[in-house]
């Protein structure tokens, strides 16, 4: 009797931990961002160092303070990718980081065919927005734009263990 109660209390104590864990990985570290008109979607322009804002509407995004490759944001534009790769730097990104899938507007999917298949651009957003991220803005041929945030080739080296380097920016001294 010992025995099946034992068991029944793993299987119980298996299952709400695995259940715990699930809940937390897909929606318990997102938070909504708050809409800051004019500074939510920005790009670099060629040549400079500080981006500047473009048009957008229908801006939503989600983060999450665990990790700084959290970030998704879906918005939509008037202006079309040929005209923004006239004026900013344009990103080698083809492979947006999937989004929770209760994130409906973000598709990383079709965005990846779509950037693949020219009907899409990826420029960059914002350099080194936490050390070794940065901040990548894909804008469809539609008026679609989608943000996220990648892995720069010194965050892949400081994450992955290798030595950074001196091309790299020192790391940020923790608290």
């Amino acid at each position: 009797m010992l025995g099946k109660f034992l068991a029944i209390v793993l299987v119980v104590s298996g299952l709400a931990a695995g259940g715990a864990m699930y809940y937390l990985q897909v929606y318990g570290y997102y938070d909504e961002v708050a809409l800051t008109p004019g500074k939510d979607v920005v790009l670099l322009p060629l040549g400079e160092t500080e981006p500047r804002p473009i048009a957008y509407s229908d801006f939503q995004a989600i983060d999450a303070g665990s990790s700084p490759i959290r970030y998704r944001a879906c918005f939509t534009t008037s202006l079309a990718p040929q005209e923004l790769a006239q004026l900013f730097q344009v990103s080698e990104q083809k492979h947006p980081r999937n989004a929770p899938g209760w994130f409906d507007c973000f598709d990383a999917e079709a965005l990846g065919a779509a950037l693949d298949a020219g009907a899409a651009a990826a420029f960059i957003s914002v350099k080194n927005i936490s050390y070794g991220v940065d901040r990548i803005v894909a804008v469809t041929d539609q008026g679609l734009g989608f943000a996220w945030h990648e892995l720069n080739a010194c965050g892949e080296k400081a994450y992955d263990g290798t030595v950074v380097g001196e091309t790299c920016p020192p790391r940020p001294q923790s608290n």
